[in-house]
């Protein structure tokens, strides 16, 4: 693919140079840079989760899951019961 970009003087020199030191085109240089870049790339934002809809019982006895009210007041004398 052909495409235009725009570099700094200084910027497009030190690229060129880095290029002809390896033995490479300015675009061979390029691609290989950019392809390096998008392999050390990490997913940034929220650590991933796991999802947990039920355990290896199910619900907990006793807890109706269709009154959501149940379930918070559940959960919180699970946290706040000691």
């Amino acid at each position: 693919m052909r495409t235009t970009i725009l570099l700094d003087d200084e910027l497009a020199g030190q690229l060129r140079a880095r290029a002809r030191a390896k033995g490479q085109s300015l675009s061979a240089f390029l691609a290989e840079a950019g392809r390096a870049a998008l392999q050390g790339e990490k997913p940034t934002g929220a650590a991933p989760f796991e999802l947990v809809t039920f355990g290896e019982s199910g619900a907990f006895p006793g807890i109706d899951l269709d009154r959501t009210s149940d379930l918070l007041a559940a959960e919180d004398e699970g946290i706040y019961r000691r």
